[in-house]
């Protein structure tokens, strides 16, 4: 008689939601279906949409990266639903319980489920950090994280930066470890052509073409690349920059920096959530993603550049620069700097002509940590059984 399959009930964001977070946990999803029975609870309301800065929460595209089958049940602002799903959670006898956590908005309905659950699931409860603190942490964003994670039995971290910030938390809870996975957004629609996609964005197969790409907030260091443009222009003359994702900051503030210092006809704005199917024309028409980010843990857009095979200057902070190889698989360049940023950028063309960037990237993709997940959620279940 062959061994009953281990349940693993997940809470966390996931399809029709859009963003790095519902991509993780629909890939996390799918990477454990085939050993474990996996139960996906899914958000009923995710953010009141007063406190959501974009146009909308869900994903609008015509096709799905990774399918998974989720049912919607929490919502993050109500206590009495948080009975209901701790009721729930405690009828489905799992395994393991996996909390998702990247934003301390979460904090009290995750330490309300957590406790209703806890007698039943003790030694059970895994809270999987994507983020400790959120990048524009406050002082109360420190208080809802504590309040949050009070109840781990064990934590996972994705990156040196949160499994360091998670230390002095854990007070002895175990710490396992793992990557964000690469978002393949080539099954959503492959086969982009580099000179047409150049040509439907305004550019030519001569052009050096940088992309940022993602949602614009003030971390994510979009002014201090623009600042840098004219120095990369100096730099790299044929350079062109490409603006591709939604405005969370006041557009107006990053266009007054371009009509500034004059490169207005060099770099282009495309304000607006770009849907599965079309992630790849921008990354076709791209030579390299820029990341002057000023904070990060891990990143999903560098994931997903990487699975297209392109690749990315990003500065030294948090947990950004220990997925790249400096010189093999992008540039690592200073933080908050435009001098910087314009050197990194330089550096890259000058490298290109002579270091396969797509090959590298290649082969660092095959050494994922995301390929063992399934390995690592075995040993967090034998863990438990102890």
């Amino acid at each position: 008689m062959s061994a009953k399959r281990k349940k693993i009930v997940i809470l966390g964001p996931a399809p029709p939601y859009r963003g790095g977070n519902a991509m993780f946990i629909a890939y996390l999803y799918n990477a454990l279906l085939e050993n474990y029975d996996v139960v996906l609870l899914n958000y009923s309301l995710l953010y009141p949409s007063f406190l959501f800065p974009g146009a909308t929460q869900f994903d609008l595209s015509k096709k799905s990266v990774k399918n998974v089958k989720s049912e919607r049940i929490i919502n993050s602002i109500n206590p009495f639903n948080w009975l209901q799903v701790a009721r729930r959670i405690r009828r489905e006898q799992a395994d393991l319980v996996v909390f998702d956590w990247w934003n301390p908005f979460f904090g009290p309905c995750h330490r309300v489920i957590s406790s209703l659950i806890k007698r039943r699931y003790s030694g059970k409860i895994l809270f999987l950090t994507e983020n400790f603190i959120s990048h524009e942490a406050r002082t109360i964003d420190r208080l809802l994280t504590r309040i949050g994670l009070c109840n781990a039995s064990c934590f996972m971290a994705l990156s040196d930066t949160v499994e360091r910030e998670l230390s002095a938390l854990a007070a002895g809870r175990k710490i396992y470890r793992s990557e964000l996975p690469m978002f393949d957004y080539s099954l959503a629609g492959s086969g982009f052509d580099r000179s047409a996609e150049r040509k439907r964005l305004g550019l030519t197969d001569n052009d050096d073409v940088l992309l940022f790409f993602g949602y614009v907030r003030k971390y994510k260091g979009l002014d201090i690349l623009l600042e840098a443009m004219p120095e990369i222009v100096r730099r790299v003359p044929r350079a062109k920059l490409v603006v591709a994702g939604e405005f969370y900051d006041d557009k107006v503030a990053y266009e007054s920096i371009v009509s500034s210092n004059g490169t207005a006809g060099i770099v282009q704005f495309w304000d607006k959530f770009i849907p599965n199917e079309d992630v790849g024309r921008f990354f076709a028409a791209a030579d390299v993603v820029v990341q002057p980010y000023r904070s990060a843990t891990q990143s999903g857009i560098l994931n997903t550049s990487y699975s297209f095979g392109v690749p990315a200057v990003v500065t030294r902070v948090g947990g950004l620069e220990q997925y790249v190889d400096d010189g093999i698989t992008g540039i690592v360049s200073g933080p908050e700097s435009p001098e910087e940023i314009a050197a990194g950028v330089e550096r890259f063309f000058i490298l290109k002509q002579s270091t396969d960037f797509a090959a590298n990237i290649r082969a660092r993709v095959s050494r994922s940590g995301f390929n063992n997940i399934a390995s690592v959620f075995e040993e967090i279940l034998r863990d438990c059984e102890d």
